[in-house]
């Protein structure tokens, strides 16, 4: 059977290490749970058994608690819920006594294993086993609720003076958390004060969550990078990306490729006329330099326009307009919108002097111009285009990249090209020639412009980083009332920047997502960006990206979230991929009380090793609390799907929905929020009970 249960995964794993005073031999590992009294006392805190002012000494010292009851020693080292606890027979030991102590590693972290590893120790120098393999180090795999006991001796050698070797982790492969606890009791030995430390390094391993077979759902995606949307009057979506590639689907969950079908309407006298500007004899393909496509239809050239960078070496690049009757051609060149990295000897070749109205090229494209290889510092890589129709029946296209920065201009519908009877000032922000700059310059990252009117606002999309699986491509957004800009994320911080900075992780745009990865994904979810996003006929909104994976390869196939709006009116994304699910308007506590997986999509992430985010557990009770690995409180707006967390010191605006879970057909409550004062995403979705 299988349940869908309103608990509350505490999942942060426990690993308490309680040490129990004994003698003799050593008892080796043992997978058990210890009832000796300092053991029981380092359980429960160090409670009645030791709380006497005589029993218990100060920890700046490094000497242990006392319990009373055995007047063995024990000391305890507590991290975010992992413990280690190490306990000693007594506080005064005899030249030559031997030394016994014992371990116990107890896993109390739901929903977590820790694997078979080694300890270590840095025990004073004088100390050397006290027979052989009196000194044991090897601790089991442990599932949650199972504990182990390691039992040892050593006995003091003032010859000896050699600090105890220290045994090497086993190297261990996977996707873990690595906690490692140093418990450490100080005594007296033979009239001097001496030490025995263990340092335990624990990795830890959240559980995978497995889909029952009957209740898996295998979906049909495809691969395509850098993706566009775009829906038919027929009601059939499209999506197409850089080297020609595309798919198509009926209900934006199931695709069928069609490049090759994309690809065959590229004619070769389109191609050529593609290929006058820039050239790029490297690409390997005759499609490998052809990037970003963005396709619209134009009602009143009754025409696909399809619009797509040519990009070339050194900058020269140009983003070239295509019409077509059908959204997969063929396609007819119609001519560039603009054009990139030109000279003196080549600017007749372009439409530069008939927006500039000279035949002169401007100083300040030879300041920051091709030759002295310094175009970039200033000036656009015109790829990446993005079209669309403002509120008000306008044609815009925004472009660029890294470099210069992302700019916008305005087009002439009954053309699709450039609208030649705007002009645009020439200044830090503008370009006479390139248009109104809204994000970016500087170098600083940013690429795959994509603006989109949700709501009351236009949304500009982008991309900060590089886009390999270990390059730390994450999306930002940025809105504005108009679709010219100001754009400001809901810090109030510009897109612009103007002056370089590293700029990957920092507070700068909102993240919608980050990587991440759900206890029932085999790999983690890495890279994901340079995104489209539109507003489907029923009001749903959506963002459509590629996305790569952990598995160590560039492989990337394309995904798409509902997105929505806040009470504050700022975009969430939803924590899984688009299932046909909806808002509904009135939600209780009730319902959507209990334990759930939250990932935090916090900003600082390394990137560089494929770390992801990972789910800590809460429970939302029903009188408003959150419990669990983190503490706050939580309520739900009457008549609406609005929620509100308080976590911490943050507070999260988000929405409720009930989503499917990712390859399946099991449906859970599920939350996306984002942080008021550090614009941070929290996802959480109900955590399934699979009996």
């Amino acid at each position: 059977m299988i349940r869908r249960r309103l608990s509350a995964a505490g999942a942060i794993l426990s690993c308490i290490i309680l040490l129990t005073a004994c003698s003799g031999q050593p008892t080796g590992n043992s997978v058990t749970a210890s009832n000796d009294a300092a053991a029981t006392a380092a359980a429960n805190g160090n409670n009645d058994a030791a709380q006497t002012d005589n029993s218990i000494l100060t920890q700046d010292t490094g000497i242990a608690k006392t319990d009373p009851a055995t007047e063995s020693l024990f000391q305890t080292d507590e991290t975010g819920g992992l413990k280690a606890t190490l306990v000693v027979e007594k506080s005064e030991y005899s030249e030559g006594e031997t030394v016994n102590y014992t371990i116990t590693v107890e896993n109390n972290k739901k929903h977590c294993y820790t694997a078979k590893t080694e300890l270590n120790y840095t025990n004073s120098p004088i100390f050397k086993e006290a027979y052989e393999g009196s000194l044991p180090t090897q601790l089991p795999k442990l599932a949650y609720g199972e504990s182990t006991v390691l039992s040892g001796a050593v006995v003091g050698d003032k010859t000896n003076l050699q600090q105890t070797a220290l045994a090497a982790p086993k190297n261990e492969s996977g996707d873990f958390e690595t906690v490692t606890l140093r418990p450490y009791v100080k005594f007296i030995y033979g009239g001097e004060e001496v030490m025995i430390r263990a340092s335990v390094e624990l990795h830890v391993y959240q559980e995978r969550v497995m889909i029952p077979k009957d209740h898996k759902k295998i979906i049909k995606s495809f691969t395509c990078h850098d993706p566009s949307i775009f829906k038919d009057s027929d009601g059939t979506y499209y999506s197409l990306g850089t080297h020609i590639t595309g798919g198509t689907s009926k209900d934006l969950i199931n695709w069928t490729s069609i490049d090759n079908e994309v690809r065959a309407a590229f004619s070769q006298e389109t191609i050529r006329q593609i290929r006058e500007w820039n050239k790029d004899e490297k690409s390997g393909s005759w499609f490998g330099y052809l990037w970003a496509p963005d396709i619209i239809y134009n009602p009143v050239l009754e025409k696909y326009c399809y619009y797509l960078s040519a990009n070339g070496d050194d900058w020269k690049s140009n983003i070239v307009m295509l019409t077509a009757d059908s959204p997969t051609g063929p396609f007819t060149y119609a001519g560039s919108v603009v054009y990139g990295g030109f000279t003196q000897e080549d600017m007749a070749e372009t439409d530069l002097p008939a927006v500039l109205g000279t035949d002169e090229l401007p100083v300040r494209y030879i300041t920051n111009g091709i030759k002295n290889k310094k175009w970039g510092d200033k000036w656009p890589n015109c790829i990446d285009p993005c079209v669309f129709y403002d509120a008000e029946g306008n044609l815009w296209m925004s472009y660029g990249s890294w470099s210069g920065g992302i700019f916008l201009l305005a087009l002439d519908e009954h053309t699709g090209l450039r609208d030649y009877s705007v002009s645009y000032e020439t200044n830090d922000h503008s370009d006479a020639y390139f248009g109104r700059k809204i994000a970016g310059g500087w170098y600083v990252s940013g690429e795959g412009s994509y603006i989109q009117k949700i709501g009351d606002w236009y949304w500009l999309f982008m991309s900060y980083g590089n886009l390999e699986a270990r390059g730390g491509y994450n999306i930002r957004v940025f809105r504005s009332a108009t679709p010219d800009g100001d754009y400001v994320d809901e810090l109030g911080n510009s897109a612009l920047y103007d002056k370089y900075i590293f700029n990957y992780n920092q507070s700068v745009g909102v993240r919608l997502f980050g990587a991440y990865k759900w206890r029932t994904f085999a790999q983690g979810q890495v890279a994901q960006g340079h995104n489209s996003a539109f507003v489907d006929d029923d009001g749903r909104a959506f963002i459509v990206y590629h996305s790569r994976t952990t598995d160590g390869s560039e492989g990337h196939t394309v995904k798409i979230h509902q997105l929505f709006l806040n009470k504050e009116g700022w975009l969430v994304a939803a924590p899984y991929y688009f299932a046909d699910e909806k808002l509904e308007d009135s939600v209780s506590m009730t319902d959507y009380a209990g334990e759930y997986e939250v990932i935090l999509h916090k900003l600082d992430i390394d990137y560089k090793n494929l770390e992801t985010a990972k789910p800590s557990f809460i429970t939302l009770c029903e009188d408003g609390r959150i419990t669990g690995d983190h503490e706050g409180s939580w309520e739900l707006e009457s008549g609406s799907p609005y929620i509100m967390l308080k976590l911490g010191s943050e507070t999260y605006s988000g929405v409720v929905l009930k989503q499917c879970v990712e390859n399946s057909d099991l449906e859970t409550d599920v939350f996306t929020a984002l942080g008021k004062n550090t614009q941070i995403t929290v996802w959480g979705s109900k955590t399934l009970d699979l009996e």
